[in-house]
C-alpha cells in the first residue's frame, strides 16, 4: 500500500472513529497532495507525498509559532495536534549524530570544503534523507560541518 492509499484509510478510519481533528488534517493534505498533481499533470509518488506531508508539517509549525506569539493557545494546541498526525506517516527523524555523519560522509565524497559547496552537498544529501529531516536542518548541520 502507497503513502496515497494509506492516507485515504486512514481518513475513512478518522471518520469511523469521529476523530475530527485527524479527518480534517488529512483532508487537507489529500488536498494539498491533488493540486499538485493537477497543477503539474503528474501522479505523486511516495516521495512526492512525503515532501507534501513535510511542508503541510512546517506550515502548521508557523502556525503554532504566530499563535502563540498573539496569545492563542487553543490555535496552536490545535496546529500541533495537526502536527502529531502528519508525523505518524513519515518515517523516524534522523537523530543529530546521524544526519552529522550522513553529512559528513557526502562532504567527504565530493570533496567539499567550502561554503561554496554547500549547494552540492545538500542536493546530493537531501535524497538520502528524504522524509526523515527538515531542509532547514539538512543546511544548518551542513554549514556548521563546512564552516
Amino acid at each position: 500500500m502507497n503513502l496515497k492509499e494509506k492516507i485515504t484509510e486512514e481518513v475513512k478510519d478518522a471518520m469511523r472513529s469521529g476523530n475530527e481533528i485527524k479527518k480534517r488534517t488529512l483532508r487537507m493534505t489529500q488536498a494539498a497532495i491533488k493540486q499538485i498533481e493537477v497543477d503539474k499533470r503528474i501522479e505523486l509518488d511516495d516521495e512526492g507525498v512525503m515532501a507534501v506531508l513535510q511542508k503541510e508539517i512546517k506550515i502548521r509549525k508557523e502556525a503554532v509559532e504566530e499563535s502563540k506569539s498573539a496569545g492563542r493557545e487553543d490555535l496552536s494546541a490545535a496546529a500541533e495536534a495537526e502536527i502529531e498526525v502528519l508525523k505518524a506517516f513519515l518515517p523516524e527523524e534522523l537523530s543529530p549524530d546521524a544526519l552529522r555523519e550522513l553529512a559528513g560522509l557526502v562532504i567527504a565524497d565530493l570533496k567539499a570544503n567550502s561554503m561554496a559547496d554547500m549547494g552540492k552537498v545538500i542536493k546530493e544529501l537531501m535524497p538520502k534523507v528524504a522524509g526523515r529531516a527538515s531542509g532547514a536542518d539538512v543546511s544548518a548541520m551542513v554549514r556548521s560541518l563546512l564552516q
